[in-house]
């Protein structure tokens, strides 16, 4: 099995309590002003805001997690083999470049790594520390970082 070397998991599963925090401070707040508590209408409120958070948590941390095993480099759902990569120092990103991970841009607030392939061509990857990422690849392939 692949050794993992670097990993992002796109969101966390405790953005979750978000919502129960909230319907627990909610009711809090209305006990505190001397009204009655509507017990029944801030679990609901909890337990709805978690619902909804819930497909977001599950989508990015589909198509936003990355990681670099001994033998593969994963962005989102895509694999790219490491034997692939011919370099990631110093490669200029040309328009219209393929980012990796199927999107059609690098996606927000997430540094882009341009990647020399095997057979010239360049592709966008990209992780919230894109240094750490270099340093990543560069370990496994055993070029010095």
């Amino acid at each position: 099995m692949s050794q993992t070397r670097y990993s992002e998991r796109g969101a966390s599963w405790t953005v979750l309590l978000y919502g129960p925090v909230f319907a627990v401070l909610g009711a809090l707040a209305e006990q505190l002003t001397g009204g009655g508590v509507h017990v029944m209408g801030w679990v609901l409120a909890g337990l709805g805001l978690a619902a909804i958070t819930a497909p977001w948590v599950q989508a990015r941390r589909r198509f936003l997690s990355v990681r670099v095993t001994s033998s593969a480099l994963w962005q989102g759902r895509e694999e790219l083999a490491i034997d692939r990569i011919a370099e990631v120092s110093d490669v200029g990103a040309p328009a219209g470049a393929r980012v990796l991970g199927g999107g059609w841009s690098t996606p927000a607030k997430f540094d882009e790594l341009p990647i020399r392939l095997d057979d010239g061509t360049v592709v966008l990857a990209w992780a919230k520390d894109g240094a750490a990422l270099r340093d990543a690849i560069r370990t496994v392939k055993g070029w010095p970082v």
